[in-house]
């Protein structure tokens, strides 16, 4: 089969000043795409910022051949989105590609936590993924054309100590794409999410170095790409780290019919092992079809 190739393609990749957003810039310009490197420069829980990392990757692509420039808007504020949005139509016209990778740390156990710190994580990891997307949903349509990346996490699917604000936010991203994946669809738009396991600035004391070693970004990366090429599926949930790639779902039991005369609450906890029984369980593609579930119970009830 034909190498994937990305020539005439404009990509978005947001945080790629450094870790894992930088592997995918470089590697989408290295297989032809047009890429704006979009990074704040900030620390990992949001403070200062700084265009410099974001030069730095737009100067390792141009000196590898390929074409990039730089942005260093925050990806919460509605002017530097439309900025960015801005310098990449007048730069090249349109825009196919957007990996929204940006993301900060607040980690504290919940009852630690102030809530300035959880809206501070949702907003950059959540509305800093919404806003982009927005941003370039219009263009897409109308190019009749786009895949779209987002980020999630293992957090946010299954649950982190100490994380409960970036969970929140990871989650949330996993039920925004499983609208959009269905509203996209006649347009040629797919967007897909990744749950990366790799070392970078938010992970690196997290881990011992031996381990660290083996979750280089790089390992990530070609599953991000393939996620933002023609032939990406659309709404899958990639999980990847040190080589290793899997796909998660969210799975729901078939459950069973309790009927509506006389149930309680004791009809539930009687019944709790038949409602769990994982046999017979399906991942929906939309809610739709929880209800038809549901409605073909009762009619069968």
């Amino acid at each position: 089969m034909a190498d994937i190739r990305f020539d005439g393609k404009v990509a978005i990749v947001t945080g790629a000043g450094g870790g894992l957003g930088r592997q995918h810039a470089l590697e989408l310009a290295r297989r032809g795409a047009k890429v704006v490197v979009n990074d704040l420069g900030g620390s990992v829980d949001g403070s200062g910022g700084s265009s410099a990392a974001a030069d730095a990757v737009v100067a390792e692509i141009k000196a590898a051949g390929g074409e990039a420039i730089s942005n260093g808007s925050s990806v919460t504020d509605d002017a530097g989105v439309a900025l960015m949005i801005k310098q990449a139509m007048d730069t090249w016209g349109r825009i196919d590609i957007l990996i929204a990778n940006a993301g900060i740390l607040r980690d504290k156990s919940f009852s630690k936590m102030e809530l300035a710190d959880f809206e501070l994580v949702v907003n950059v990891h959540l509305m800093g993924t919404v806003k982009p997307v927005k941003a370039v949903w219009k263009i897409m349509r109308e190019q009749n054309y786009g895949r779209i990346v987002v980020t999630t996490s293992s957090s946010g699917m299954y649950g982190n100590f100490g994380q409960s604000n970036y969970g929140a936010a990871k989650l949330g991203i996993i039920g925004f794409m499983n609208t959009i994946k269905l509203e996209g669809q006649k347009n040629n738009i797919h967007i897909n999410a990744i749950s990366p396991v790799a070392a970078t600035r938010m992970t690196e004391n997290l881990m011992p170095p031996a381990v660290l070693e083996k979750l280089k970004p790089e390992y990530v990366t070609p599953g991000v790409v393939y996620l933002a090429s023609e032939e990406a599926p659309t709404g899958a949930i990639l999980t990847a780290g040190a080589g290793a790639f899997a796909m998660s779902r969210i799975y729901e039991t078939e459950g069973v019919y309790l009927g509506e005369g006389g149930l309680s609450v004791e009809e539930v906890r009687d019944n709790w092992s038949k409602i769990s029984d994982p046999e017979g369980q399906q991942a929906y593609v939309n809610g739709g079809e929880q209800s038809g579930k549901f409605f073909r119970k009762l009619q069968g009830g």
